[in-house]
């Protein structure tokens, strides 16, 4: 590293994040200045990450342990090669992939009318769709962005949950919120939504409507029935791109096995205009014990 000012946000406050390299490879990083002595079987690897932490710092990125355990699950793989000019720009920041399904999730977004993004918390399926959105609607590539989910979840009833509609509704969809607010400023999501040109709304709002020009996401839509599936699909209007998420193990339904996500990717899985991504446990981009617990949950199954 020829810039120490890089070399001080690689290595972080007290040099936390080589630490945390040298435990996750089981190696050694001396350290000389900006010049680094990698001992250990897995130093080609450490180098590696070293070398993607780099460019993340240059992409005006904060380094810290989860970036590090970034980048160690994309050098895992050392036959991809990974697009460095592949990310999504919004206002607020530059997104780039964490893990490699991650990669080939944005490269889908960027290309297809309709993809199915699959998977466990914490893979970002969610948050790159709205970010994704973001980049579309500020660009003018899209005119409105529409954020929908189902709003009754493990088993609550709305009618029974105090307050007017908005205050029962709000908080199944704050973390469609919560991924706006990390791309975009609060005024302009304010601005956007008085205006009309961002709507989050329950699933039951798309009914009877014909969405065009318009970037449409649902979210839980492994919580959705057959029938709401089925109704959300047919609402694809002209200029129009649609990302459908969800989580097949996390089926809140009283019969689970007729999930409408479920039933959606059955019917959908050979027509070539429709992309399905699928992220394992491996994808998760949150603490590294998340990963650790959803991989526990699917084996004890």
């Amino acid at each position: 590293m020829n810039d120490n000012k890089v070399a001080a946000l690689i290595f972080g406050e007290k040099d936390k994040n080589i630490k945390h390299l040298e435990k996750s490879l089981n190696l050694k990083i001396n350290a000389r200045g900006n010049i680094l002595c990698i001992i250990g079987k897995n130093a080609y690897k450490a180098k590696n990450v070293i070398e993607s932490l780099i460019h993340t710092v240059k992409d005006k990125r904060i380094i810290d342990n989860e970036e590090v355990e970034a980048a160690i699950r994309l050098s895992e793989n050392t036959k991809e090669i990974r697009r460095r000019d592949l990310y999504i720009k919004t206002p607020k920041k530059k997104i780039l992939p964490r893990t490699l399904q991650q990669e080939n999730y944005i490269r889908t977004l960027k290309d297809s009318v309709l993809t199915f993004g699959i998977g466990p918390a914490g893979t970002g399926k969610t948050y790159i769709a709205v970010a994704d959105a973001v980049e579309k609607i500020i660009s003018g590539e899209v005119d409105k962005i529409i954020l929908s989910r189902p709003a009754v979840e493990a088993g609550e009833q709305l009618g029974f949950l105090p307050g007017d509609l908005k205050e029962k509704i709000d908080p199944y969809l704050r973390p469609l919120y919560d991924a706006l607010e990390d791309c975009l400023y609060t005024d302009k999501i304010s601005k956007f939504i008085d205006r009309g040109k961002i709507e989050i709304a329950p699933l039951a709002f798309m009914r009877g409507r014909t969405l065009a020009h318009s970037y449409i996401i649902l979210d839980e839509a492994q919580n959705t029935s057959p029938m709401q599936m089925k109704m959300f699909l047919t609402r694809l209007g002209k200029d129009s791109q649609m990302v459908i998420t969800g989580d097949l193990s996390q089926i809140d339904l009283p019969e689970p096995k007729k999930s409408g996500l479920l039933e959606a990717v059955n019917v959908t899985k050979n027509l070539k205009e429709i992309a399905h991504i699928k992220f394992r446990e491996k994808d998760v981009v949150r603490h590294p014990l998340v990963t650790k617990i959803v991989k526990s949950y699917n084996e004890s199954k």
